[in-house]
């Protein structure tokens, strides 16, 4: 049974109602005051009705974004597939809005960006490098909305543990099928971006990431 069933099941359905739609036109003020307040200097997403500031990151953190999107830029951009955005690129879906560390937009998506746009539709592809502040959402709340909007790959990177989860979304469903666990030393291949496949050490090894550019030069 879903959420409307059950409620529409209770004698005070109508107010329920009514209750949720001046909580939602509450978060609708809250969510434009937000879209005001944020400056590309600050970090921070809009998460089910709440501001979420994001503290700086640890030296694998954005080690592993460096070479990961060092890797994705390249391959995206030699074979003209569309373009990699970083971090500051706010993605805004029907509740929420986020900043994730890496994204794949298609050639045809981008094709419909102007250079002064801010937020930007659901993108083909989402990467999420975890920290211990950030790993809850990317684990829960993300997953299950960048499943919700049809995402269809989702590679959540675990700096620490030096491995990806890998996330892909099985046709005509809202929930992403249980993850791939690749390992440091283990070949990923995404399913969107077709012809990227990688060793994961590339993710987090300097003098490896430069022999997997060599590599993808050859494709």
């Amino acid at each position: 049974m879903t959420l409307a069933e059950k409620i529409l099941k209770r004698s005070d359905a109508f107010i329920q109602l009514k209750h949720l739609q001046e909580a939602m036109k509450e978060e609708t003020r809250r969510r434009k005051a937000f879209y005001k307040w944020v400056t590309e200097e600050v970090k921070a997403e809009f998460i089910n009705g709440e501001i979420v500031i994001h503290s700086p990151v640890k030296r694998r953190h954005w080690n592993a974004n460096n070479l990961l999107s060092r890797l994705l830029s390249f391959f995206v951009s030699f074979n003209q597939l569309g373009c990699i955005g970083t971090e500051k690129v706010m993605i805004s879906l029907t509740r929420n809005d986020y900043e994730p560390d890496l994204v794949f937009f298609s050639k045809e998506k981008e094709s419909t960006f102007t250079d002064d746009q801010v937020l930007f539709p659901e993108p083909d592809f989402i990467v999420e490098i975890l920290s211990p502040k950030t790993a809850k959402h990317d684990r829960t709340i993300k997953k299950e909305d960048y499943a919700l909007h049809g995402i269809p790959e989702y590679w959540i990177v675990d700096p620490v543990k030096q491995r990806v989860e890998q996330y892909l979304l099985p046709p005509s469903s809202d929930k992403y099928f249980p993850a791939k666990i690749r390992q440091y030393g283990e070949d990923i291949e995404s399913q969107v971006i077709r012809g990227f496949t990688i060793n994961v050490a590339a993710i987090f090894d300097e003098e490896i990431n430069l022999k997997a550019m060599q590599l993808l030069m050859k494709k």
